[in-house]
């Protein structure tokens, strides 16, 4: 078992003094906050890139009744610790789920349901993958397993490599400039500005150094071959008009999960959470 960067066997135990140390550590760096019925089954919220757990705050009340609420924040967005941060441990997805597993090792939780926004879907795979006692289910909202296309083997992922490669050197140039562009094309809902002003504000909160490793660490990531590999059952929540996942990408997600549902919702963008909680909610609550 692993909490952190301390290994714990049979030979090497944890004093209980220790134990917690680790723990209230642990829960510290990603800024774990617990909401909803105590001693209840736990749903835990994974944010996407740039974002926090604040996003989440229309979704959980319609499951505080019945389930503990975990929210969290990976580190190096919102209140983490940003001293944290390494960029060889978070060079890869692995990192964030090696930062989930530590959660939920600290709160010694098993058979979750696990809500993850966008790049948190691959992530939470990953996680349970490695250690499926601690998930019951995943719920992917807006999911992509490779965003850059695949011509070698007919897989349109929604981006050339030229696309991902001026959209990082815009990060570079001007962080500020590219979030207040991308974030309201990301939010889709032009009618609704205020939505894409939030996102561009949470962008902007990020650092803009560890937010474009972030971002290459996502758009270049394939997860295409852990999706059969995934134990648990999930929920692929999928948005019309998705520029960052379009529909051909959640269906192919679909296909390739053991055992899936699939709802395409009526909402458009990549964040149905904020945009149209009410239908992500009943989506969720007809699977959950």
């Amino acid at each position: 078992m692993t909490l952190g960067s301390l290994t714990l066997t049979a030979s090497n135990p944890l004093r209980r003094s220790d134990r917690l140390r680790v723990e209230m550590s642990i829960l510290s760096r990603n800024h774990v906050q617990l909401a909803g019925r105590e001693g209840g089954p736990a749903m835990v919220f994974a944010h996407g890139f740039g974002c926090d757990q604040s996003m989440w705050r229309y979704l959980t009340p319609a499951f505080a009744d019945r389930y503990r609420i975990v929210l969290f924040d990976y580190v190096g967005h919102g209140k983490s610790e940003l001293a944290a941060y390494d960029r060889e441990r978070y060079d890869s997805l692995g990192g964030y789920a090696q930062d989930l597993l530590d959660v939920l090792a600290a709160l010694e939780l098993e058979s979750v349901v696990f809500v993850g926004h966008s790049v948190s879907s691959m992530i939470g795979a990953l996680a349970a993958i490695q250690e499926p006692h601690r998930f019951e289910s995943l719920v992917m909202i807006g999911p992509s397993p490779r965003y850059l296309d695949d011509d070698s083997a007919g897989y349109v992922g929604g981006f050339r490599a030229e696309d991902l490669n001026g959209l990082l050197d815009s990060m570079d140039s001007n962080y500020l400039g590219w979030s207040s562009t991308m974030a309201p094309v990301i939010m889709g809902n032009g009618d609704r500005p205020e939505l894409g002003d939030e996102l561009t504000n949470s962008f902007c909160r990020t650092d803009p150094a560890i937010a474009r490793q972030f971002a290459r660490v996502t758009f270049f990531s394939d997860n295409r071959a852990d999706l059969p590999k995934v134990p648990v059952r999930s929920l692929v929540l999928q948005c019309t008009a998705d520029v960052i996942a379009p529909e051909v990408v959640g269906r192919y997600v679909h296909a390739h999960l053991p055992e899936s549902e699939y709802v395409l919702l009526s909402a458009t963008g990549h964040c149905p959470h904020l945009s149209a909680p009410a239908e992500t909610i009943a989506a969720m609550q007809g699977f959950c």
